[in-house]
């Protein structure tokens, strides 16, 4: 929620913009000192009209100028204590400087965006420096930020890296939506500490380039995360050393990789590598024949492994063991979605392989699903052997088995049509931590089909928070703390329905009213049109 200080009668005005009007009679300063000061603001400071551009006029009496006005930001900031003065613009001259030398690339980045000097690290303070520092505090969240801009100056202070970076979002999207940065302190941290974009290049062959845009504008959003779904039935589309047979004839090479985790991690987002499993692995299969899950009749059934053979977890283990050196981020999707031996009425008769598998590995009760749930098991100890923190699609999770999903295994909570769907209460009770990646909302699916039909950013920002995990019904309070975040995904099903820009194009306001609602889940303080046209201010 939006705190701002406001003083009765204080003129409303654009943030840094003198109104040179206050009374003389008080003894706080002279009617030419107060023209000289709206002047100085209109033409960018009294010093660059003497020549000396780059310098920060001194700041004048402060009852010369209204209060501030918070900042217009996706997302918006969550407090903003008013005070009068200028504010702050980047001029020619103005420095960055940074406290610690880790800042060095936050500085860099912001520097060449508004067109500053980069100088390093510095301990002297000039008019005009924006500086960056690293203030380290025992609980602090580090995504958490304050941004002061005071005396012609700005500090972004941050107990981590990622809070000082997304201190230089919200001065970035403020000097292009306002052109100035307005006086007062900003005192802002995300709600939610997973805020994700996940993209199905899997069915859909998405370029490098395309891929690096979108980290760039995620960044810019506060997003910490971009999902990529690589491996499906109907391609494999990254360069593999361990398995090259599987790989698709359009795929990005491991180089091309390599340079889409460097640049999301300089924005400060982790990418979520997901090679579904036993499901969604058609491309496997393609060059495996033999490892295709059969019925009891001999049919093929499309894109199942056959978890019953040892050679299907060996060669999914050598895919999660190469990838995991290529994608150190410290999350990792495993699927287990949609497993084609679990949509029919009796799959212990329609599979008797799997159900010997399971009697002979887990008891003479043992079902399938047991079967199911230990391959995602040995699966997430797989990843977890790499530091990697596991998740699975909800509909991978099974109620009353006699063997359990690892207690740490996240659900990634997207659906309540499958068979046997249990409510999301269910998870939470179980004391699961939860993404959300509501269907009903945050499915943007090629070509529509089904029941899909493209999210609306209005929708989103006026009907859904993070505890709306299915339909549009939330989960008590009580488990918010359990929903880590959520996550827009694309699909793409039909995926000659859309090019690259239409699908960037369409998921434009959506990605915007998604980390709205995910920085800050409460009522937004704009109106949705109000929303909408910030946005293009800022694009």
């Amino acid at each position: 929620m939006l705190i701002a200080a406001v003083a009765a009668g204080a003129l409303v005005a654009a943030s840094g913009v003198a109104l040179g009007i206050w009374a003389t009679s008080d003894g706080d300063g002279t009617s030419e000192e107060a023209t000289a000061a709206s002047s100085a603001d209109r033409t960018g400071g009294s010093d660059e009209a003497a020549g000396t551009a780059g310098r920060s006029p001194s700041p004048s009496p402060t009852r010369s100028y209204p209060l501030s006005r918070a900042p217009r930001t996706i997302p918006a900031v969550r407090e903003h204590t008013a005070e009068r003065g200028p504010g702050w613009r980047p001029a020619k001259g103005h420095r960055v400087v940074v406290a610690d030398p880790v800042l060095a690339d936050e500085g860099r980045l912001i520097a060449g965006e508004l067109g500053l000097a980069y100088a390093g690290e510095k301990d002297d303070r000039r008019a005009g420096d924006l500086r960056l520092e690293l203030n380290r505090g025992a609980g602090a969240n580090p995504e958490s930020y304050t941004m002061t801009v005071r005396g012609g100056r700005v500090t972004v202070s941050a107990p981590g890296e990622a809070g000082v970076f997304y201190g230089t979002r919200t001065l970035k999207q403020e000097i292009r939506g306002a052109g100035s940065a307005p006086e007062g302190v900003v005192r802002d941290e995300p709600a939610k500490q997973r805020r994700g974009f996940m993209l199905d290049m899997a069915r859909k062959h998405f370029s490098a380039g395309w891929i690096e845009d979108r980290i760039r504008e995620l960044g810019d959003l506060k997003f910490n995360e971009i999902g990529l779904h690589f491996s499906d039935d109907q391609g494999f589309r990254i360069e593999s050393d361990s398995h090259p047979e599987i790989v698709s004839p359009d795929h990005l090479t491991k180089a091309q990789v390599k340079k889409i985790v460097d640049l999301a991690e300089s924005r400060h987002i982790t990418v979520v590598p997901e090679i579904d499993s036993p499901g969604h692995l058609g491309a496997v299969i393609a060059a495996h024949p033999d490892l295709q899950l059969r019925n009891a009749d001999g049919g093929a059934v499309r894109g199942a492994i056959d978890i019953s053979k040892p050679e299907s977890a060996r060669i999914v283990d050598d895919l999660l063991n190469e990838f995991a050196g290529l994608f150190p981020g410290g999350q990792w999707h495993l699927g287990g979605d949609e497993y084609q031996a679990l949509v029919v009425s009796d799959p212990e008769a329609s599979f008797p392989g799997l159900a010997a598998a399971a009697r002979e590995k887990y008891g003479p009760g043992a079902t399938v699903e047991d079967l199911t749930t230990g391959w995602l098991n040995d699966r997430a100890a797989t990843v977890r052997a790499h530091d990697r923190t596991p998740r699975a699609w909800n509909d991978g999770f099974f109620r009353d088995t006699s063997v359990k999903a690892d207690e740490d295994i996240r659900v990634a909570y997207w659906t309540g049509k499958e068979i046997g769907a249990r409510q999301p209460a269910e998870y939470l009770s179980e004391g699961r931590e939860v993404v959300n990646y509501n269907d009903e909302f945050l499915y943007y699916v090629l070509g529509e089909p089904l029941t899909f039909v493209y999210p609306t950013g209005q929708r989103i920002y006026e009907q859904w928070n993070p505890r709306v995990l299915r339909g549009t019904t939330a989960v008590s309070e009580r488990h918010d703390e359990q929903i880590l975040g959520g996550s827009l995904a694309v699909w793409c099903d039909l995926p000659r329905s859309q090019t690259e820009e239409q699908v960037a194009a369409g998921i434009r306001m959506p990605l915007r009213a998604t980390v709205q609602k995910l920085w800050d889940p409460d009522r937004p303080e704009l109106s949705w049109s109000e929303f909408r046209a910030l946005a293009d201010r800022l694009d």
